[in-house]
């Protein structure tokens, strides 16, 4: 799942402001009520986010900061617990068959959509089956500007003839011929199965995706286009109002389905409300006011203030919480491979030795990540997968110098000069592009950072228009594939105007496809693994994208904040969120 990083504090000021403050008041969190186990409800919890969300349709969702709000509105079939361990959400129990072909999932039918004007006399009505199927359909429908199709189209029983002829009718202004998936099927109103074409072991995992988020069809038929800003769904929270920039307001769904080991309705929260300050600095003000309830990311400039060498809280922040895990990411600048500028391997190469990740890690980042990238695109914390035995790229500046020179570029000589798009805002992105723009300047290659808004670049990665772009990836699950599937030559589109927002490299490579689809149709863990493994060594040696580091996260929170877990892969879940005041 792609992400962002935050934006740059530029207030040196807040360094002697922040000495004076003392915590304020704590917002939305009066008026509790006892519950069974010592559990308090009420309060509204507020969050900030330091870039707009992209979509709250779910099949427009492939951000973190969208899934972070979405989370809160929808329901999976399946989700992740904050161990990364599978648990029933919608679905009760499932079953793969022996052959991995064919997945059943038996649902609860105590569960309602949320009252909603899409909905006759506003109430919301009782979820079934053809509500998985409908939602499902709706991402391998190209009329939805779903991002999730390359996801499936290669292992789900009709979904590229779908998908195509859908594509087909659209353009020839008819009706389609094929308007169901024999992969997908509500087989009763509590039973839907999903068929592949062939096996594919990770495909359990795709069901914690965001683009499989519940929806009912009365609501993206009465909101229409506006849909992503409307959301409907059976989650926890009930979407109130969104005011771009500014805010989304959510209340408890009062018919929430699920329940506590003490028998309490989930959620405990009265409310959630999502701020947008787009400034790391800014952000942790309003978190020592009192004024949200949890601040993600430290500034770099501020850490060594805020955090202690043995990672505890300095004295002056000792009255809040800190939480820290590494992450399941890696922050890396990608190549577009099929463009002029990046199409020589050599080239690519140079650019990953001419970077000193160490001195990034050292000086830039102030110790706030936790390892340089040197291996490949997997994070050494992936559970059951060796990534230290993957050989990266080392800084050796002599080696850099001497590869621009065998691509016909000596001392960069004749290179062009090269644009960096970031995300708006920079923070921790900016400064790292500064100290990497430097860097290259060694081997003789100029670049201009250009900073977008967050979903800006995106569009312009998955269309292509990018050459040298920032980037991050989030595991969407515990497994390789949702890294080394970036590399996929299938998902790269034939057509080069389409877009391709999983493989954005539209990097293509036979051997590596062959290893990458043995691997994910072998069922032994081990076994898959090692051929992950040989697969990424080849996308390595071809320097697909600039590697940078592996990720870790910190999150400052209220001292009185319970059950807001952090886990590796930094998902948000406020069904558990409680105040102990």
């Amino acid at each position: 799942m792609k992400n962002f990083n935050q934006p740059k504090a530029l207030y040196i000021f807040i360094l002697i402001f922040f000495s004076a403050l003392s915590c304020g008041k704590k917002t939305g969190d009066d008026n509790l009520t006892e519950l069974k186990g010592g559990i308090k409800g009420g309060g509204i919890f507020i969050a900030n986010e330091l870039e707009n969300i992209r979509s709250l349709d779910p099949v427009g969702i492939n951000d973190v900061v969208s899934h972070h709000v979405a989370h809160q509105i929808y329901d999976l079939l399946i989700d992740l617990d904050t161990n990364l361990q599978l648990r029933p959400m919608l679905a009760k129990t499932w079953e793969i068959s022996p052959d991995g072909l064919t997945y059943t999932f038996h649902l609860r039918n105590d569960v309602f959509f949320h009252d909603n004007a899409c909905f006759p006399g506003g109430k919301g009505r009782k979820f079934i089956a053809s509500d998985v199927e409908y939602s499902f359909r709706r991402i391998l429908d190209p009329r939805t500007g779903s991002l999730g199709f390359d996801f499936y189209k290669n292992y789900v029983e009709g979904a590229k003839e779908f998908n195509e002829e859908i594509s087909r009718s659209t353009a020839e202004k008819r009706e389609p011929k094929l308007t169901e998936i024999t992969g997908f099927k509500a087989v009763d109103d509590t039973t839907f199965r999903i068929r592949l074409k062939k096996a594919f072991a990770p495909f359990i995992y795709y069901m914690v995706q965001g683009f499989t988020y519940i929806v009912p069809k009365e609501a993206v038929e009465k909101y229409g286009k506006d849909f992503f800003q409307n959301p409907v769904g059976t989650g926890p929270f009930v979407f109130q109002n969104w005011t771009p920039d500014l805010e989304i307001n959510m209340t408890k769904n009062p018919n929430y389905w699920d329940k506590d080991e003490h028998g309490n309705q989930l959620p405990y929260l009265a409310g959630v409300k999502f701020r947008f300050i787009k400034d790391l600095s800014q952000q942790l003000l309003e978190f020592r006011n009192g004024n949200i309830h949890e601040s993600y990311r430290i500034p770099n400039e501020l850490f060594k203030t805020i955090v202690n060498d043995d990672k505890t809280l300095t004295p002056e922040y000792s009255n809040f919480t800190v939480q820290r895990k590494t992450a399941l990411s890696t922050q890396y600048y990608g190549f577009l491979v099929t463009s002029k500028t990046f199409q020589d391997v050599k080239v690519r190469q140079a650019f990953n030795y001419a970077i000193d990740r160490e001195k990034i890690l050292k000086f830039v980042l102030q110790g706030s990540a936790t390892d340089p990238a040197i291996y490949g695109m997997v994070p050494p914390v992936m559970p059951n997968f060796n990534a230290k035995s993957i050989k990266g790229y080392n800084f050796d500046l002599a080696k850099a110098r001497q590869l621009m020179s065998d691509a016909g570029y000596p001392g960069g000589k004749g290179f062009p000069e090269v644009t960096l798009n970031i995300n708006e805002g920079g923070g921790r992105n900016t400064q790292i592009a500064e100290a990497i723009q430097d860097m290259l300047k060694e081997i003789g290659v100029t670049v201009k950072l250009q900073l977008l808004q967050f979903a800006q670049h995106l569009d312009n990665i998955d269309a292509g228009r990018s050459d040298f772009y920032r980037l991050g990836w989030n595991a969407d699950y515990p497994d390789p594939e949702t890294f080394l599937n970036l590399f996929y030559g299938k998902n790269v589109p034939p057509n080069p105007k389409d877009v391709s927002p999983i493989n954005s490299f539209r990097y293509t490579n036979p051997k590596y496809d062959e290893l990458f689809e043995k691997a994910i149709s072998t069922v032994d863990v081990s076994e898959r693994n090692r051929l992950y493994a040989e697969a990424e060594q080849i996308a390595v040696n071809d320097a697909v994208c600039l590697f940078i580091y592996y990720d870790e996260d910190w999150r400052l929170v209220q001292s009185f904040v319970r059950g807001f877990a952090l886990d590796p892969m930094h998902r948000v879940n406020m069904r558990y969120t409680w105040f102990d005041k």
